[in-house]
């Protein structure tokens, strides 16, 4: 942020004149020339006065979050609504008014968009959203997803270091048959399809390793019935893997019903590991070893990026990456 010093150095006056100029000191006796100098090199550098200042922060501030889901579908989805959670609360800690816009088949109700200083679009977009929402307004955050990090301000967790992190500490613990159950999502009006980074990270690594085999790996969709059936394959197949990354909690929770209906034990028989960390991992029976990702800590610091869009007009775009953490329960050994 620029200073009177600043403004003064490079307008080539006294910091007493500038700050006189600058506070409409009415018995400054200056040229009109001294104060149009003065006042240009103050615009050119974004100077704002105290007053200025206090008029911008008591400013009331109204900002869109944009659900890439359906409002049903979010409500099933314990990841995507611990974010909104943080943002909420974040929200409503700085007296910041919001307006959720969920997705209604493939669009959005943009409509709703009008007349707020900026967004946090929490989930995947694809490139056809992100300019109908560019047309609204500059100031945009992503969450869970970085699009031209160029352009935008995003709010994300090292997915790939994470999964590598697991199957290291999986093949270091003995495992030499690792399983993946995995997810595949689609964006746009084309429902064009997103490979994801841990499905990506684990055939990098298993390829790495030499342990690699097609039929240890099960993608289906997020959600907690799809981990149920694809373990149920799993298992009908045979020669099951003796440990699995499964790409989200929810999914686990299916897998372990499908794993228990068959009398196999975990982690004995199959160890599970998983992704998110919801709060119900840690009371499932055996409580389950996940990633910790820190949503709602995700939700809040995206709010506090978009403040400096709209505060202070930043323009150089910022990628918060939030760290992880390895929390292991006893449903891995």
């Amino acid at each position: 942020m620029a200073t009177l010093k600043d403004i003064a150095k490079l307008a080539g006056f006294s910091l007493a004149t500038v700050s006189r100029v600058l506070n409409h000191d009415a018995s400054l006796n200056v040229s009109d020339d001294t104060r149009k100098r003065i006042y240009e090199v103050a615009e050119e550098l974004g100077y704002q006065t105290i007053r200025q200042r206090s008029r911008n922060l008591q400013k009331r501030i109204r900002i869109g979050v944009i659900h890439w889901y359906s409002q049903k579908e979010e409500l099933g989805d314990p990841y995507y609504l611990s974010v909104a959670k943080g943002i909420e609360k974040e929200c409503f800690s700085k007296k910041i008014e919001f307006a959720s816009v969920f997705k209604d088949g493939d669009k959005y109700t943009t409509v709703e968009l009008d007349d707020l200083d900026g967004f946090i679009a929490i989930g995947k977009f694809s490139n056809e959203d992100i300019q109908e929402f560019s047309m609204f307004s500059k100031n945009i955050v992503f969450v869970d997803s970085s699009p031209n990090g160029k352009v935008y301000d995003s709010v994300i967790v090292d997915i790939r270091s994470a999964t590598m992190e697991v199957l290291k500490h999986m093949v270091s613990s003995g495992h030499t048959r690792l399983g993946f159950i995995g997810g595949r999502e689609y964006v746009g009006k084309a429902q064009e399809p997103l490979v994801d980074e841990r499905e990506r990270a684990y055939r990098d690594f298993t390829r790495e390793k030499g342990i690699y085999d097609e039929d240890n790996i099960y993608i289906g969709s997020f959600t907690t019935e799809a981990g149920y059936s694809m373990m149920k394959k799993a298992i009908g197949k045979g020669n099951i893997p003796t440990v699995f990354f499964v790409a989200s909690d929810s999914m686990a929770m299916g897998v372990m019903q499908a794993l228990y209906e068959s009398n196999l034990k975990i982690p004995q028989d199959v160890g599970i590991v998983s992704f998110n960390d919801i709060h119900t991992s840690k009371y499932l029976i055996p409580p389950l070893s996940t990633i910790r990702v820190h949503t709602e800590f995700m939700g809040a610091t995206a709010v506090g990026l978009l403040l400096e869009r709209i505060r202070e007009d930043r323009q150089i775009p910022k990628k918060v990456v939030i760290p992880t953490e390895l929390i292991i329960r006893e449903s891995y050994k």
